[in-house]
Formats: structure tokens, sequence, C-alpha cells
């Protein structure tokens, strides 16, 4: 039994595909598809279902899941703690944080976070949400720093994580002055995000509840909201672009609005942890947040 092949198992039973699972844990697809086969066997049962289009949990392999993930979050704890036990590693807090907020809001906010008490070292994964959320589901990060709206929440159990909210931000529809003749034409050119992205769920989620008056005709898409504020600025099309990315850009003028305030979609920036207890220096850092 390896600790790999139960990350394997998670990260099947949340994309349901071998070759996506395989590019996300960083193997081939067929030592990817052995390793599942391995835990199988020594399960004795058939984890996942296999037809010509991916791979769906069994009865057992469903209930097994909350426990997978639970003991892969407990072993990543358990050798953290060892390692500051044995004096081997810095007293060190781990985060994951999607790429918008690690660039323009982590940096101020961990500093201001020192004020009470000097943090010794900081590790921090910048990805899109999906992959930040895997990362804390598996316990490979203490903390998962993202975007956050009510009605749109993560991807993992919320009876097995914490949440505290650390800050607000907005997405607004933006594009640039030179576009604004053909954003607000029939047929509006749209620069979207792709299924990875936590900011594209938000986004999907508001056109889902409400579709603009004139079609949203999709132009790009990429999981970076920087990568879309570059083609916005570009004079490519309408972004929802986050407040925090785009401050400057909107006070120089170089982004108007492409829509109205009513289509503004707040948002929160939550900072989420496991329920399972952190080391004690990560407790601490909890509990003054």
């Amino acid at each position: 039994m390896e600790l790999a092949w139960l990350e394997d198992f998670v990260a099947l039973a949340e994309l349901e595909n071998f070759s996506r699972a395989a590019d996300a844990r960083h193997v081939t697809q067929p030592a990817f598809s052995r390793r599942i086969r391995a835990l199988e066997n020594w399960m004795g049962v058939d984890l996942f279902e296999r037809t010509t289009q991916g791979a769906t949990l069994t009865d057992v392999g469903r209930q097994m899941l909350g426990n997978a993930q639970d003991m892969t979050r407990r072993l990543h704890q358990m050798r953290l703690d060892a390692r500051e036990l044995a004096g081997k590693q810095l007293r060190t807090l781990y985060f994951a944080a999607t790429h918008s907020l690690s660039f323009n809001f982590f940096p101020g906010w961990i500093r201001s976070t020192e004020r009470e008490a000097p943090i010794e070292a900081v590790r921090l994964h910048s990805d899109n949400m999906r992959v930040c959320e895997q990362m804390l589901l598996n316990g490979e990060v203490q903390f998962l720093l993202c975007h956050h709206h009510a009605d749109v929440p993560p991807r993992f159990p919320s009876e097995q994580f914490l949440g505290k909210t650390i800050g607000s931000d907005r997405l607004i529809p933006l594009c640039a002055p030179q576009a604004i003749s053909e954003v607000t034409a029939d047929t509006r050119p749209y620069l979207g995000y792709t299924a990875d992205s936590g900011l594209g769920r938000i986004v999907n989620w508001r056109l889902n509840r409400s579709q603009p008056e004139q079609h949203l005709e999709s132009r790009f898409n990429s999981h970076l909201a920087a990568v879309l504020l570059s083609m916005a600025l570009e004079g490519k099309g309408m972004a929802w672009l986050p407040a925090t990315l785009a401050e400057s850009e909107m006070q120089q003028q170089r982004l108007v609005r492409a829509l109205d305030e009513h289509w503004d979609i707040p948002m929160q920036i939550r900072l989420f942890r496991a329920r399972t207890p952190l080391s004690d220096f990560a407790e601490a850092f909890w509990g003054k947040l």
C-alpha cells in the first residue's frame, strides 16, 4: 500500500478520466493505470467502473473516497509534524493560492498577519483552482487561499473543512475603450475562463442564472485572469476581471466597463483548512486571523 495510490485514487475520482488524472499527477497514463489497478488489487475490490467515456466510482469507491482523502491529509500532516519536531525544517506555513490572488493579494496580506507574530517561513504554491483544491484535499498544503461565492462552493466536502473570510473582491465586466463599440453590439466578443478556473465557475454561475441581453461570442479562454486582462487591454473583447487585479488599469482608463454595475459579481477572499488538527504553529496562525 502506497500513499501515491491513494492520491491517484482521489484524482481519478474527481476527474473521472484516466488521461486527465495522469496529467494532473504528472505520470504517464500506463503508469497511472497500473497504480490504480495495484490499489484495487490490494483492496480486493473494483473501485471504478471503466467505460469508453472514462471512469466512475463504484459503490465501494464512493464509500472509500472520504476516508482516502482524510488519510492522505493526516499522513502529510504527520510528516510535517515529525520534521518540525526533529528540527529539520523551520516552522513553515504551507499555502496553495489561485494565480490572481498569489500576485496581487497574498504578499500584502501575509505581511499584515506578521504584525501579531513573526512567521519563520512560508511556502506558496500558485496554480488554478482545481489543482489548489486537490492539494488541500491531499494534505499537501495546510491552507487554500481563493475567491469564494456562497452559491459556488469549493469542490471539497464542507463538513471536513473550515473557512475564514479575510478580504473581499469583485468581478467586473471590462474591456478596452477602443473595443467599447464592438462589445455593445448584438454579439459581444467574450474572453472567458477555462473549466479549471475558480473565477470561471463563478462567472458561469452568473451567466447561467441570467443571460445578458446580447449573445456572448467566445473569442478566447484561459484559466489565468492576468492573461484575460492582457487580451482585454489589446481590445480583443470583454472579460470579468477581479477588481484587485484590474484596479490600476481602471484608474488609468485603460479598461472601462463593458456592462453596468448590475453585472458585477461580489466575492469573498477566503482561507480554507481541514478540520483535522494542524501543527501547533499553523493552529496558532489560524487562531490569530
